[in-house]
This record gives C-alpha cells, structure tokens and sequence, in this order.
C-alpha cells in the first residue's frame, strides 16, 4: 500500500527502527510489524484478511477512520487516502481498490 503520515514527526517515528523501538520500547516489534504488515499489502482488503490485525473502521467521534491492532487496547490509526473513496454498486467500501493510506496517531482510544 502507499503510505502517507499525518506529519512528519510520526513518519520519523513509524519509519526509523531506532525511533519506533525509542518510542514504543516493548510493543517496538508489533508496531515494526504492523508497518511492515501495511508496506506489503497490495490493498485494504489484503489487510482485512489478516485476522491478527483486527482491522475495522471506526465511528462516533473517529468516524471514517480505520484501525489495526497492536497489542491490548493499542492500535494503529489510518485513514484512506482516495477522493472519493471507492465504492461497490451497494454503496459499501470496496476495499480491493484502496491503494492509499494516511497514518493518523498510534493511541489506546478505549
């Protein structure tokens, strides 16, 4: 997938082995994976078939946001990156066609 970060800060720290591990100390090798796991896919629907990833869009307050699990109650947070998002002829997202995210934040949102 092409990915893009919400600033430059968290490019840095998502990017940079040494960064990721100065950031997240033990949850540094799930955080590499996860990146790692999100480089490699060719799509979304790629990352929704991997199960350990939990990923799922969000509502409420994160509504049009996405997230992939790092460990416990901490995930990833991206957004997709294409206007207009693609869609099925049922309206729902078409998930082999998103190519493009944005990094948002790495949080426990719960």
């Amino acid at each position: 997938m092409n990915i893009t970060f919400k600033n430059r800060k968290l490019q840095k720290i998502l990017t940079n082995p040494g960064e990721i591990k100065k950031n997240y100390g033990s949850m540094a090798k799930r955080v590499s994976q996860r990146m790692a796991q999100l480089q490699a896919a060719p799509n979304l629907a790629t990352i929704q078939s991997l199960l350990a990833l939990e990923c799922h869009l969000l509502t409420g307050d994160r509504n049009g946001e996405w997230a992939v699990s790092i460990s416990g109650n901490y995930r990833l947070i991206f957004e997709i990156e294409h206007n207009p998002i693609p869609t099925k002829e049922d309206g729902s997202i078409d998930s082999i066609r998103i190519t493009d995210i944005r990094i948002l934040e790495t949080t426990d949102y719960h």
